[in-house]
């Protein structure tokens, strides 16, 4: 069984900063592509930034120059730095891990529990 578990969130003001972290329980799994996902209270959740094994990243364009997203392959986690934070950030942020079983190949999607961004205007 393979856990994700993110951490960092928390309460921030405007323009302030945060940076989530989304590690996987086990590393007998290779980390293959990764994303952060958001919701809003009312929203549908929505694709923030994804990261592939080799580093290509994508964001929406709402987070553009905002956020970073990385990762560190060797210890199947990855990171989202939040900076310019804004008022419409607000929401849950999930992570999403793609986990390749070493021995099987099989590769399978892994959701975190979540972690609450709030952010004041």
């Amino acid at each position: 069984q393979v856990q994700v578990m993110e951490s960092g969130g928390g309460l921030v003001q405007a323009g302030g900063s945060l940076r989530l972290s989304c590690a996987a329980s086990r590393r007998d799994f290779t980390l293959r592509s990764a994303a952060w996902y958001r919701q809003a209270p009312g929203k549908q959740r929505e694709l923030v930034a994804q990261i592939t094994r080799g580093g290509t990243t994508n964001y929406v364009d709402s987070v553009k120059g905002r956020f970073t997203i990385s990762r560190d392959n060797a210890e199947n986690t990855m990171f989202l730095e939040m900076n310019s934070l804004k008022f419409e950030d607000t929401g849950v942020y999930y992570c999403n891990l793609a986990l390749q079983r070493m021995y099987t190949g099989d590769i399978r999607s892994y959701w975190g529990q979540g972690t609450q961004v709030t952010v004041s205007s």
